[in-house]
């Protein structure tokens, strides 16, 4: 049989196979698993080299990251609703974030709110936004180069602007290409590739690299230099929003770079005009140390103008080809070198600055090469550069300093706003916010041009300031003008026109304590109409009989009961105009005791002492002694009405005669304290010794008896040495100084015994022992340490057998404590000083005033005695624009009824009889309608005349020295407005004037012309037409 080839060695059956032997099956096992190492290694490489691929193109792309991020950024929104923000956060801390006021927002907002504004707008963040901020990363919105204070008149118009800085590069195409190549060439030369539309500027992954292991290599202690992982945009982040400009630690790294690669793709995916803004606010905001006068340098038009003096504008000029003008090349060199140096010196500003200036000078000159060698400049430039020698300066203190430019009512304004939100000035400008205040821009500059056209004598008697008791031309320019206007609204008081002729910080209407001399005779008007109210609600319900059997002791308690039980109307209205009926002597003949001691006043004109006009004559005419007897019988009034202490007086042995006379030690003791004082302060022992022993005349006893006292724990030598050399030719034998030694040493005497052979005041030697003793002590440490020395120096008052001298004390402090519970009235209308000087002088002026003070109350007349908070700052708009925008306004609080309206009405038809024939009359007829039918007007007019008079025996005048001298219209306008005008001479020149308030008067009659579109109806353009009647539900009354 033939056999048949297979070439298969399989069999076709399993019939004659044998089973693989164990060796063979682990041989293909093995053979397997290799294989499938290999085929995972080939993928595992193959996904790398993908992976590394992909990762490559992303970083040269973005390509991925720039969808992602646009998406996620376009979450991060905000928007702005009426009322307080339910889902908002502030900045905790960065550099532009505290300067423009945004970390500092929660204290201002409640400041504010503690002064009756409220939110009226604020931003609420999205979820995602919110949450995005509450992992610490900076928001992303557009940021404003240049921000700062702005404040605008009641009309919306600027009247004030201090951006900052305020020089920089608007827009990027502002910036001279040659800056650009030159700061991306130092720090990264990428930036701006138009071939990476959606590049990350954020992230500059080999140098973050590079960075990362130069860290772990510090924390694992190896050697080696530090790199650093930032990009302009992650500086920007740093410069404007990292605790104090700094990254301190990794952490703060990564959050400045998520930020700014957030902020990136803010706009979507596509990079390049956000890399070109980065460049500009890198710019604009680089921080370059700090300048005397300026405060903190940012940016590179900042630098230059105080680092290098340059002109901003001038450098810009000279490194743009784009110029038109032909430029110098040598002042190209210079210029591209002080712009190369500021660039540098940011790395460390302070010390390249600083000491290390010829550092910063040789790493220029090195960049500047090296810009060459990239073909940044030509050779030209270069060699240019390098023979400019510019070495920073030290910044003028003054040049640094930018005035400001303000009127007065700014000032205020300002000065207003600084105090709600608890800054300084330099501060509050350059805060992100818009501010509004009541002022009329437009009429605040007119009447400002006017006060100052007052200082020409052309214009001066063009307006009628010549004359008797008026002005002479020579003296034009040496008188102060300062108007207040102000206009009755629903929220308040509000000041129009704030202005004056100086244009001085210091402010005569609110800053000043001044004598306004017969102003403080409406004060004392309101006093009286106010009591004769207060005597009205008391016994108007009485029957007569009921009357006449009241024991009244007040002069004016008398008249009043007089006047209910004999006149059948027993209305207020009726009553108050019998009591502008009354009548007082003008006579100067008596002699009055007040201010613990007699006083005699006199009229302004002598044909008056012998009147006895009418209180409304006596305003409207301006009459001293009726006043001053008038407040003789208010004082009256508050002795034996209010405080009722008046019995004293009669009981000697009444227990508070004790109180009260403990009272006038302590008091009389404090102001004789404080006189001494004056003449010790600043002065060493010896000098004050010394300034002591001139004021008396050296004995040996008297001497012994100060030495003693003063230096009682001092050695025999001593004291010796003490009587030798103040009484050198005095005979004083061992004996002699031992006697006195012994007869004076402490303890022999009391303090006013001492002080009696002394010949001195007690309190004078006890003063000068003390403060040898306690050479830093203060006045108030002196005041608190004397208190038993005081009672022991007064201790005669309560041993004396003169029940004289002891009335005479105790009327004293009744008279004190009827003038704190006078002034006590004032003050509820507005009066500003904590208080009066307890005499009847201060019917005509002498407790001072402040004429803004007095146009409050002249305010609260005209609102039927209602008072109302004076407004200059109605709204603030805080960081528009911005995640953390608010809004707040002025509340609209409820109307103070502190008058009876019915003695606000009595007072105004008073006021007009001043302006009707009085002391104002010559602006009779001045003020009309558009109609022609006169506007009502009244005010009441002060001359003070502040000087110090030294008074001989006998009332002999020996010297008498000028302080100022003012002269003072306080007005109303009716219907709605009301104000202040005030003639100021300051100094020893007021010597040379005679003006009286017809100045003021005067000065007001010629500005009628340009207040007259403003008083009436809707030309004054800030104000509605028709104010609300007042209601009950306006007013709160006071308790």
């Amino acid at each position: 049989m033939g056999a048949v080839w297979r070439s298969d060695k399989t069999p076709q059956d399993g019939r004659n196979t044998r089973a693989p032997s164990p060796a063979s099956s682990r041989t293909s096992g093995k053979g397997r698993r290799k294989t499938a190492r290999r085929l995972a290694l080939l993928v595992g490489v193959s996904l790398l080299a993908g992976g590394g691929y992909l990762g490559w193109q992303e970083l040269e792309s973005s390509r991925w990251q720039s969808q992602w991020l646009s998406r996620y950024a376009a979450d991060l929104d905000y928007t702005v609703k009426p009322g307080p923000s339910p889902r908002i956060q502030f900045p905790e801390d960065g550099p532009f974030d505290r300067r423009l006021g945004y970390v500092d927002l929660p204290n201002f907002i409640e400041r504010l709110v503690q002064r009756n504004f409220r939110i009226e707008e604020q931003a609420r963040f999205s979820r995602a936004l919110l949450d995005y901020t509450s992992r610490g990363f900076f928001p992303p919105y557009p940021e404003e180069s240049q921000a700062g204070l702005t404040i605008n008149d009641c009309r919306g118009l600027p009247l004030y602007t201090n951006s900052y800085p305020r020089q920089y590069y608007e827009r990027f195409e502002d910036i001279p290409p040659l800056v650009v190549m030159s700061l991306l060439f130092i720090e990264d030369r990428g930036l701006l590739d138009a071939s990476r539309p959606n590049a990350n500027p954020a992230v500059d992954w080999p140098r973050f690299t590079k960075a990362a292991i130069s860290q772990l290599e510090k924390r694992l202690g190896l050697g080696g230099q530090a790199a650093g992982g930032s990009t302009l945009a992650t500086q920007v982040e740093k410069y404007r929003h990292s605790p104090e400009g700094r990254t301190g630690d990794p952490q703060e790294k990564i959050r400045q770079m998520v930020s700014a690669s957030v902020r990136t793709y803010r706009e979507g995916p596509q990079t390049l005009a956000t890399r070109q803004r980065i460049v500009r606010d890198y710019l604009n905001s680089v921080p370059l140390s700090a300048a005397p006068g300026h405060g903190e340098v940012h940016g590179i038009a900042d630098g230059l103008r105080l680092w290098f003096g340059a002109d901003f504008r001038e450098v810009n000029r000279l490194l743009d080809p784009r110029s038109p003008e032909a430029v110098d090349q040598q002042a190209r060199g210079q210029a591209l070198r002080q712009v190369l140096s500021l660039l540098i010196a940011q790395r460390r500003p302070s010390y390249y600055l600083g000491a290390g200036r010829e550092e910063m000078a040789a790493l220029t000159d090195s960049h500047i090469r090296l810009l060459a060698n990239g073909g940044i400049i030509d050779t030209a430039l270069r060699d240019a550069a390098l023979s400019q020698r510019v070495v920073a300066q030290n910044p003028n203190r003054d040049a640094a300093i930018q005035p400001v430019e303000a009127t007065k009512g700014i000032t205020v304004a300002r000065m207003r706003l600084a105090g709600l939100l608890g800054l300084p000035l330099y501060d509050l400008d350059r805060l992100d916010l818009t501010a509004s205040t009541s002022l009329q821009g437009d009429l605040q500059s007119q009447i400002s041009e006017y006060l100052v056209r007052l200082a020409d004598p052309a214009f001066a008697e063009s307006v009628g300031l010549f004359g008797d008791r008026m002005l002479s031309p020579e003296k034009t320019g040496d008188v102060r003008y300062s108007f207040t206007l102000f206009e009755r609204g629903e929220e308040g008081f509000r000041v129009r026109v704030q202005t004056d002729n100086t244009n001085q910080p210091f402010d005569i209407n609110e800053g000043s304590k001044l004598e306004l001399g017969s102003t403080a005779k409406l004060r004392v008007l309101t006093t009286y109409l106010e009591v004769i109210a207060e005597l009205h609600q008391r016994y108007s319900e009485l029957s007569a009989s009921e009357l006449r059997k009241i024991d009244a002791r007040a002069n004016l308690s008398r008249w009043a009961i007089d006047y209910l039980a004999t006149n059948s109307d027993r209305s207020l209205e009726r009553m108050l105009d019998a009591a502008l009926e009354r009548r007082y002597s003008a006579s100067p003949a008596e002699r009055f005791f007040t201010g613990a001691g007699m006083h005699r006043f006199g009229n302004f004109r002598r044909e008056d002492d012998g009147r006895i006009p009418t209180v409304r004559e006596s305003l409207r005419e301006s009459i001293n002694l009726p006043f001053v007897r008038l407040m003789r019988d208010l004082v009256s009034y508050s002795t034996y009405e209010t405080i009722n202490s008046a019995e004293l007086l009669r009981d000697d042995k009444d227990p508070r005669r004790q109180e009260y006379l403990t009272r006038f030690a302590d008091r009389e003791g404090s102001v004789f304290l404080q006189r001494f004082w004056k003449k010790y302060r600043n002065k060493s022992a010896d000098e004050r010794i010394e300034t002591f022993l001139q004021g008396m005349r050296p004995t040996p006893v008297r001497l012994a008896a100060v030495h003693r006292y003063l230096m009682p724990d001092a050695e025999r030598a001593v004291f010796d040495r003490f009587l030798k050399q103040h009484l050198p030719d005095a005979d004083l034998s061992d004996k002699k100084l031992d006697e006195l030694y012994t007869r004076y040493g402490p303890g022999a005497y009391s303090l006013p015994d001492q002080a009696y052979i002394a010949r001195t005041h007690p309190l004078d030697l006890w003063l000068l022992g003390y403060v040898i003793a306690n050479p830093q002590a203060t006045l108030s440490d002196v005041v608190t340490n004397s208190r038993a020395e005081r009672q022991e120096v007064y201790g005669w008052l309560f041993r004396s057998r003169h029940k004289s001298a002891r009335d005479s004390r105790i009327r004293i402090m009744l008279e004190v404590e009827a003038f704190t519970d006078i002034h006590r009235r004032w003050q509820r209308l507005g009066y500003p000083f904590d208080n009066l000087v307890p005499s009847l002088a201060t019917a005509l002026g002498s407790s001072g005033d402040r004429p803004a003070a007095l146009a409050e109350l002249m305010g609260i007349i005209l609102n039927d005695g209602v008072r109302l908070p004076s407004v200059r700052i109605d709204n603030l708009h805080f960081a528009q624009g911005t995640p953390y925008e608010t809004r707040l306004g002025f509340v609209a609080g409820n109307g103070q009824r502190v008058m009876p309206v019915e003695v606000a009405r009595a007072l105004q038809n008073a006021l007009a009889n001043v302006v009707e024939g009085g002391t104002a009359r010559r602006l009779q007829g001045t003020f009309v309608t558009d109609d022609g039918t006169p506007l009502r007007v009244g005010g009441k007019t002060g001359t003070g005349d502040n000087r110090i008079q030294s008074v001989g025996a006998g009332g002999r005048l020996i010297s008498s020295l000028a302080l100022n001298r003012t002269a003072t219209f306080v007005f109303y306008l009716r219907p709605r407005h009301f104000g202040t005008l005030t003639a100021y001479v300051p100094g020893r020149a007021a010597d040379s004037f005679r003006f009286t308030s017809a100045l003021p008067v005067q000065t007001l009659k010629g500005m009628a012309p340009i207040l007259q579109p403003y008083l009436q109806g809707a030309n004054s353009l800030c104000q509605p037409e028709h104010l609300p009647a007042l209601t009950s539900g306006m007013l709160s009354a006071e308790h």
